[in-house]
């Protein structure tokens, strides 16, 4: 068994630029999280073979790829937005009590890549083996108590296909919304809108998350007044891994992480210093980041992305990789699943050659500056609206490092930040078997993960003898059944 824990990130690698399995944070010019010299673009990539059915899904059902439990229902396909706009979607139904369990939305970060890199990578049914060329049984899938909805959004990313106008976290959520009610209205489906409802999400997820959750609460309550119909959705979770939600309170994470972590320093002192100036002088990018965040403009935002990315994120990483800081800079797991995604394609219904981020969907985020604009009042208004919320990280990881989420925590304000600030971690085992630090108070919680990294289920410790994956289970299982996290 090979003993490697360095992960790719759910922010977009170009695909004109990936590297290996390295599939969701953009390298432009060779800037991290870079931004490219033009404009928001639309990209047709509709296959004129193909006949989308505008507010219905087409569906491949039981194709034997991934799930292989017996008398467990799969379903793949795609839910038409319009003519010209298609979400692919990957279902599983959970392998215990599937007709009561509760149903859990999966999305991938980027912006713009692709879902299939969770469900391969991380929490499926099956995951990629190291050569690439198969998958195995996954025996701590996340759809072993939670029915399982894994989707490539917005519409360009992974195996999603059309126009590609989404360029905000707020339109991406629309289109959600819209294919979600598409998906429940489908009769093979219709019963899943009676049981709870869950969004898991990681890294971009970070903006994704919240602002989807705001989105279904304000669409279930614009029903509930009559001005809006539809299906209410019966939101009850929402999770967050190495999540981008607030810029001004994460981005000083990356001189924190850079100078100490569990793990040593990343860069010498003299990088640190000037990484330090960049932040902090005054035109620096923490005088961008409010100026994006007090009414400013696409461009302001934009210019703060490519000026903070370039002058901190991208400085700061030094020789290790940015994804897992215990490896070299090329390391290649998770294992790339381009190649075995090529060869199921027709199996599961899928219409256009996968590409593990959208170049298009990358560029219109970026052009709306929509990274360096903050959503965390929206995580703290779904907390205070009574839905479970969780956030986690793994302690390895750079990109989107645990000291800036937990120093985003600190400025939270809802119903249980108080209590939540005031608490000291807590160590969290797995059957005896330490496997990081957390917190809980009332619907909120947090969880650590030691060697961990960006991608959380993809990992095991080889330090307690935790198997990939099974960390990460336990703590969506508690999670998902709405109480605290527990050790045991």
């Amino acid at each position: 068994m090979r003993f490697s824990w360095a992960a790719t990130a759910l922010f977009a690698l170009p695909s004109v630029l990936a590297a290996g399995s390295k599939g969701q944070f953009p390298v432009i010019d060779g800037v991290i999280g870079g931004i490219r010299n033009n404009t928001r673009v639309q990209e047709e990539a509709v296959l004129a073979s193909k006949k989308t059915t505008p507010g219905k899904l087409r569906v491949v059902e039981n194709s034997g790829i991934c799930e292989t439990t017996k008398g467990v229902y799969q379903a793949s396909g795609y839910g038409d937005l319009t003519s010209k706009e298609s979400i692919f979607f990957w279902y599983f139904d959970a392998r215990n009590n599937a007709s009561s369990a509760p149903l859990t939305l999966w999305f991938n970060g980027g912006p713009g890549s692709s879902s299939m890199l969770g469900l391969f990578q991380e929490l499926g049914p099956c995951r990629i083996t190291n050569n690439s060329e198969s998958v195995t049984l996954n025996p701590y899938s996340w759809n072993t108590n939670s029915n399982l909805l894994v989707i490539d959004q917005p519409v360009g990313a992974g195996f999603s296909h059309g126009t590609s106008t989404v360029g905000t976290s707020l339109e991406a959520a629309s289109d959600i919304w819209k294919f979600i009610q598409i998906f429940l209205a489908d009769s093979r489906f219709a019963h899943l809108a009676n049981v709870d409802l869950a969004i898991w999400t990681e890294s971009y997820g970070g903006h994704y998350g919240p602002t989807f959750a705001s989105y279904f609460l304000s669409q279930n309550e614009a029903i509930a007044n009559g001005t809006a119909t539809g299906v209410t959705l019966n939101l009850k979770t929402l999770a967050i891994g190495n999540g981008l939600t607030d810029p001004i309170s994460q981005y000083p994470g990356y001189i924190s992480y850079a100078t100490s972590n569990p793990y040593g320093a990343l860069v010498s002192s003299s990088t640190i210093k000037t990484a330090t100036n960049a932040w902090s002088s005054s035109k620096g990018c923490e005088a961008q980041i409010k100026a994006c965040n007090n009414g400013g403009s696409n461009s302001v935002c934009s210019s703060a992305q490519s000026y903070c990315n370039n002058n901190i994120l991208s400085a700061l990483i030094g020789d290790h990789d940015v994804y897992y800081v215990l490896s070299g800079s090329d390391d290649p797991y998770p294992p790339d699943i381009t190649s075995y995604l090529g060869g199921i394609q027709s199996k599961i219904g899928a219409e256009v050659t996968w590409q593990m981020t959208s170049d298009t969907v990358y560029n219109n985020f970026a052009e709306t500056g929509d990274w360096m604009r903050t959503v965390l009042p929206l995580l703290d208004a779904v907390v205070d609206a009574g839905i479970r919320v969780h956030l986690y990280n793994g302690d390895a990881d750079f990109i989107v490092n645990y000291q800036g989420v937990e120093d985003m925590m600190a400025t939270m304000s809802n119903k249980y930040s108080s209590e939540f600030n005031k608490q000291s971690f807590g160590t969290y085992t797995v059957g005896g078997k330490d496997a990081g630090e957390y917190k809980n108070a009332g619907g909120f919680s947090y969880l650590r993960v030691t060697l961990s990294g960006h991608q959380v289920p993809a990992y095991q410790n080889v330090r307690t003898g935790l198997a990939f994956g099974e960390a990460a289970f336990q703590m969506f299982t508690q999670v998902m059944s709405g109480g605290e996290l527990v050790s045991t």
